[in-house]
């Protein structure tokens, strides 16, 4: 470049040489630029086309010519191919780090809901082993506290352990005809004592006309899945509110089951992640309420083991409305 520059800077031909010797040095570096791309474009050509053509030779020996034009094209072809290569690859990387993420964080989870009940029935043990199991009062109110503990560890490993049959496909799906109406009141007083507690009013609406209605699923499965859409309700639920079934019929196949609370609602951008294995909007809230932080998770696959679909609308400050599909039968 600069022996350019110095070329035109000297010629005796040049009028601006002693005026203007920086446009001079400036016009010999964009020839040099122009002509060293000319260069480098030629020698990728001529190597790309040596190569291919070696693999043809290689490949097809019917002495067949091949052309520089079909080679260009050829080679544009490979670009384009090797192009859509490079862009799925990289939504694959993607793929596989938001899996790795989702892995840290579920295994920080699950380390995190163990880790409390174990915490809780070794704290216990331990204080009786140094002594107070000698105090009959203390020892009876400390085992008590040590059994809710394995009780909690053994209700989370339970739990963990469906969801992942589930998850790998193995269902205990048992599809029977029963009635859903008889199914929810049964649910309803059991909780109603926990509902008391948490001065909250259950409610069941359904058609005056009508005294059952039967579906045809797994009569067990749905059980679990109204308890635990019922429960998951209290526990976002206000004091003074309500917690609601309702029953809607969608066509001559299908009902919706809605479960409707006035509670606190959820932020929409807990939502998207609310069936997730235990992801809780409200962490502090929801651990001292106990739980396995699987319900919701559980809900999900039971519902789609039975080939039907749930919902959910929020709406923060106002309520929540969690939904689920059902196939009715005579």
């Amino acid at each position: 470049m600069l022996l350019i520059g110095g070329f035109f800077y000297f010629s005796e031909g040049f009028t601006f040489k002693s005026e203007h010797p920086f446009l001079i040095v400036l016009g010999g570096f964009v020839l040099f630029f122009f002509f060293s791309f000319l260069l480098i474009q030629y020698q990728n050509e001529y190597y790309i086309f040596s190569k291919v053509k070696a693999l043809y030779d290689a490949f097809y020996s019917d002495g067949v010519p091949l052309s520089k034009e079909l080679m260009k094209r050829d080679a544009q072809s490979l670009t384009k191919s090797i192009q859509e290569f490079a862009k799925e690859s990289k939504l694959e990387i993607e793929l596989l780090k938001g899996k790795e993420n989702y892995r840290k964080e579920f295994i920080g989870n699950l380390a995190h809901e163990l880790k409390t009940p174990l915490f809780t029935v070794e704290s216990y043990i331990l204080t009786l082993a140094d002594g107070a199991a000698e105090d009959e009062v203390l020892r009876e109110k400390y085992l008590q506290k040590a059994a809710q503990g394995v009780d909690r560890l053994n209700h989370i490993v339970t739990d963990l352990d469906l969801i992942t049959k589930f998850e790998a496909g193995i269902t205990s799906i048992e599809t029977k005809r029963f009635n859903l109406y008889a199914l929810i009141e049964e649910v309803m007083g059991l909780l109603e004592i926990r509902a008391q507690e948490k001065n909250i009013e259950l409610l069941f609406d359904k058609p005056i006309s009508l005294d059952e209605l039967w579906v045809l699923a797994d009569r067990k499965r749905i059980s679990q899945v109204i308890t635990n859409l019922i429960v998951n309700s209290l526990k976002y639920g206000v004091s003074g509110g309500t917690t609601e079934v309702s029953i809607s019929v969608l066509n001559k196949q299908k009902i919706l089951v809605r479960i409707i609370d006035n509670g606190r609602g959820i932020e929409e951008e807990h939502i998207p992640r609310l069936f997730e294995r235990f992801y809780r909007v409200d962490k502090a809230r929801n651990r001292d309420e106990g739980g396995s932080g699987l319900g919701l998770a559980i809900v999900k696959h039971l519902i789609e083991a039975h080939q039907e679909k749930i919902y959910v609308q929020s709406t923060f400050g106002v309520g929540s409305e969690f939904s689920f599909s059902l196939s009715k039968t005579k």
